[in-house]
């Protein structure tokens, strides 16, 4: 195996496990969020939009302590006179007036700031997502569905969190802070720098505590990760867990993990408490030390009571600002874990690429394409001590059906992969056409090729669309025409609804029949040059795979074939069978030629023809 495919699979395993303790030392900090301004940056416009409504609110809120002091030292205090009532009067319109302008400015940067909440979050899970689904199978080799979906929802609904709210909450309670500090200082130069220099001691202890609360916030995230995944296996398993009653142990670990998330959550809850109560005492004991100070200066005269009050509410909004700023820091730090964990998701660089400059596919031959390999080994990138294909060559012309068998992990199927690059063999070539594989985009690659899987995917759809999956843009009545080419139309319209039947999730309202026989016509309707078939007619009672027998070999005219198949019968009639043992081509010949050979392919007839060589 070469070094890049060791340095992806160790890649795509640190993906697969957040957990790990070297990571969590060396990230989870707020750099992290960095990672969302690719994001971001679409939306500048209504940012500052946002921000703009942000300064207004802010400046409405630091002009209401004011307000208050001239209310107070003018209209209660020793020079009120005739006009108090007047000013007064002035006062509280100013205050309404204040107020109505805080209001709008609050609405405005709620709604643009929630709008970007959502929109981000959206585009980051459509990023994610089609990123994924993009990664070849090695990916899925070392990484959990449900690890990936709970990337997708719930990392992606924190930094929704972060986005649409705190973000906006946190800018907002910094402008709370500076503006009610700078106050704060022409209200009392000498209380204010008593009250900053206390504050700072008191932000020690709190930066402490935070970090603690990160790493328990991405502790946290992680065991939730851990239960999605197990549940998303389970589910996908139910038959069999059920065949094996394993319900209650398949519950118990389920419960097991989901206890495991609680404990961690609960940790990081106690922290967080403890984080918001050590703020609160000693911020609001600082204030309340400082105002003792300031209720002794006005009592000697060296402050106004207007002064004081003053004092009081912008004191009130720093000390507001800065628990709201460690209540945000929190959920900050919980983004920033959960954003960590999505670009790592998205930093996984898959090794199949398509070409910057891809080449082109000669024209379409009427006969089909072909297909050749040159002295190909193979690995496995989960099993690279294990040679999967070993130095095989093999020359198909177009046209031509070539029958692969061989015993179960011959590398048969293999073979496939490696012809819809889903893996690169680490030595030799594969050429289609002449065109080595490793030159063509991944989509014209795929295009040229149509395959009818050993398991059967069914999508939650009707028979229409499912089979339509083989080429989007066909029409109903060529749908309906692959479906009778293989022996599907008449079973789908017996279903309640004909084509427009749902079928289920995965097919389950379908026989294993007939999901092969919908398989089948979705490649028929895809009319590649090339056609795979993985034991296409293995899950076929002896009638309908007569039918689609029939229907595969009048398919198979005009394009090359090749079949994979345990069930012999299905094989006699290709041009070509070549026998696979280890990795290796062993055997070459039609069937005649094989049986008189007497090597493996000879025992395989004898087991299954009972002694009887079947001739034409």
């Amino acid at each position: 195996m070469s070094n890049s495919n060791t340095a992806n699979t160790a890649t795509n395993n640190a993906a697969s496990k957040p957990q790990s303790e070297a990571r969590e030392l060396e990230k989870g900090s707020l750099g992290a969020l960095k990672g969302l301004a690719p994001f971001l940056k679409p939306y500048l416009r209504q940012f500052v939009m946002a921000g703009v409504a942000l300064v207004v609110a802010a400046s409405a809120t630091l002009a209401i302590p004011y307000a208050f002091k001239q209310m107070i030292d003018l209209g209660f205090g020793s020079h009120a006179g005739v006009h108090s009532a007047e000013h007064v009067n002035l006062v509280f319109l100013a205050l309404f007036a204040v107020a109505s302008v805080l209001a709008l400015a609050t609405a405005a940067r709620f709604y643009t700031v929630s709008w970007l909440g959502e929109r981000v979050t959206a585009d980051i899970r459509a990023a994610v997502y089609r990123h994924v689904v993009q990664q070849s199978p090695e990916f899925f080799e070392t990484t959990q569905t449900g690890e990936v979906l709970s990337r997708i929802t719930t990392d992606t609904t924190l930094i929704q969190s972060v986005v649409g709210s705190s973000i906006s909450i946190a800018l907002r309670n910094v402008l709370l802070f500076l503006g009610g500090l700078v106050m704060l200082f022409v209200t009392s130069p000498k209380l204010s720098s008593i009250i900053i220099g206390l504050l700072v001691l008191t932000v020690l202890p709190i930066m402490m505590f935070g970090r603690r609360v990160r790493k328990l916030s991405r502790d946290s995230q992680d065991r939730v990760a851990d239960a999605s995944a197990m549940a998303g296996e389970i589910l996908n398993a139910m038959p069999t867990v059920q065949a094996f009653t394993h319900e209650k142990q398949e519950t118990a670990r389920f419960s097991a993990s989901v206890e495991d998330a609680f404990k961690t959550a609960m940790n990081r809850i106690r922290a967080r408490a403890m984080l918001t109560m050590l703020a609160i005492v000693l911020v609001f004991g600082t204030i309340v030390f400082v105002l003792w100070l300031g209720a002794h200066a006005v009592l000697e005269g060296s402050m106004t009571g207007g002064d004081l009050g003053q004092f009081i509410l912008y004191a009130s909004i720093v000390a507001g600002a800065i628990g709201a700023l460690s209540e945000v820091m929190g959920e900050a730090q919980r983004a920033a874990g959960a954003t960590e964990r999505l670009l790592e998701l998205i930093s996984v660089k898959s090794e199949i690429q398509s070409p910057a400059q891809p080449l082109a596919l000669p024209p379409r031959a009427a006969n089909g394409a072909a297909l050749s390999l040159h002295d190909v080994s193979f690995s496995y990138p989960s099993r690279p001590e294990t040679k999967a294909l070993a130095q095989l060559a093999l020359e198909i012309k177009p046209g031509e059906t070539v029958a692969v068998v061989g015993p179960s992990g011959a590398g048969k199927t293999t073979l496939f992969q490696l012809f819809l690059r889903f893996y690169d063999p680490q030595l030799g070539s594969i050429r289609l056409d002449g065109v080595d594989i490793k030159q063509l985009d991944l989509e014209t690659l795929r295009g040229a090729i149509g395959i009818v899987p050993q398991d059967t995917v069914i999508f939650s759809a009707d028979a229409m669309e499912n089979i339509r999956y083989g080429r989007a843009d066909a029409s109903d009545e060529e749908v309906i025409q692959a479906a009778k080419l293989a022996a599907a139309h008449e079973f789908i319209e017996r279903l309640p609804n004909g084509y427009k039947s749902f079928l289920g999730e995965r097919g389950v309202r379908l026989s294993g029949g007939q999901r092969q026989r919908i398989a089948i016509a979705r490649a028929l309707l895809k009319n590649p040059p090339l056609l795979l078939l993985d034991e296409a007619t293995s899950a076929l009672d002896a009638e309908s795979e007569r039918l689609v027998q029939s229907a595969l070999e009048a398919a198979m005219v005009g394009r090359t074939t090749i079949i994979i198949a345990h069930r012999l019968a299905t094989v006699q009639r290709a041009d070509r069978i070549i026998v696979m043992e280890d990795g290796k081509i062993v055997e070459t010949g039609n069937h005649q030629s094989l049986v008189a050979l007497g090597g493996i392919y000879a025992n395989l007839a004898a087991l299954q023809f009972h002694n009887v060589h079947v001739t034409h």
